[in-house]
């Protein structure tokens, strides 16, 4: 018999607030929230496990639902909730009346996997990964834009170095709309990052104003990463001191920076203007 809930008392209601607000909550329980039909239809495309759908038949149709629930495993726990109870638990209205809580994926740099050689296309040349990496990034917004840079990218890995939130706050999920799950992604201390990249004979290229070149005159067709920090106090002295090579966005206006996640992409579709020129 299908399951249903309309009370906000309801026990699992209430845990699905401290999921929403606590991180506590969700390293305790190594689970997370999701909203919405496009969010939770890539969660189950990128291999997360549900633990909970829930649904509201007076927002999303039946048809639609039925080819979401097709998708999800058999484990999986269906719940029909009211309209009072979704409109309580989600932040947008136009989420399609679906919402899971899914279970958190292990993404400490030591179970990161990439290709040192990737085939271009139809070409005989190969050339190695490329990665981007965010050192200490604090708003879940400018996250969530450099998962959909990476994305929009395709970037072999995102790697979120001593990071100031977990990767599974739902505003870095909302703001990434999905992306959290499309790419592969990875957390740990700088020191721990660069030591990956060292073993992986990556070069590191970091956006700094030190001792920097123009990021246009780079190579980025060999294995490359690209290495951004917030824009009030750039990267650490540990970065710079391992950098292949430091590069600069020239600046044209009065001022000297620009949004993390604006530089990203800059830097990011350079790297993919060049490799392009092999297909």
């Amino acid at each position: 018999m299908q399951k249903s809930i309309t009370s906000l008392q309801n026990p699992l209601i209430k845990q699905i607030f401290l999921l929403q607000e606590k991180s506590r909550e969700r390293r305790k329980t190594g689970l997370f929230f999701i909203e919405g039909l496009r969010e939770i239809s890539l969660a189950v495309k990128g291999g997360y496990q549900l633990k909970t759908l829930l649904y509201c038949l007076e927002i999303i149709s039946k048809k639609d639902f039925d080819a979401l629930k097709k998708s999800v495993s058999t484990n999986t726990e269906i719940i029909e909730i009211t309209s009072e109870i979704y409109e309580k638990l989600a932040y947008r209205s136009s989420t399609e009346g679906v919402l899971a809580i899914a279970m958190v994926k292990d993404l400490s740099i030591s179970t990161l996997t990439i290709s040192n050689s990737l085939n271009n296309g139809s070409s005989n040349v190969s050339r190695g990964p490329l990665i981007l990496i965010a050192e200490a990034p604090e708003k879940p917004g400018n996250i969530g834009a450099i998962l959909r840079t990476a994305d929009a990218a395709n970037v072999d890995a995102v790697i979120i170095a001593n990071p100031k939130t977990d990767m599974y706050n739902p505003n870095i999920i909302r703001s990434s709309v999905g992306c959290l799950f499309t790419n592969n992604i990875a957390t740990g201390s700088t020191s721990e990052i660069i030591a990956f990249l060292k073993e992986n004979n990556i070069n590191i290229y970091c956006a700094a104003l030190q001792a920097s070149v123009p990021y246009h005159t780079c190579d980025f067709i060999e294995s490359t990463a690209i290495v951004v920090g917030t824009e009030a106090t750039g990267l650490s002295d540990e970065w710079l001191e391992n950098s292949t090579q430091n590069i600069i966005i020239p600046m044209q206006g009065e001022i000297d920076s620009m949004n993390v996640s604006v530089a990203a992409g800059i830097l990011i579709f350079e790297a993919k203007r060049q490799r392009n020129f092999l297909k």
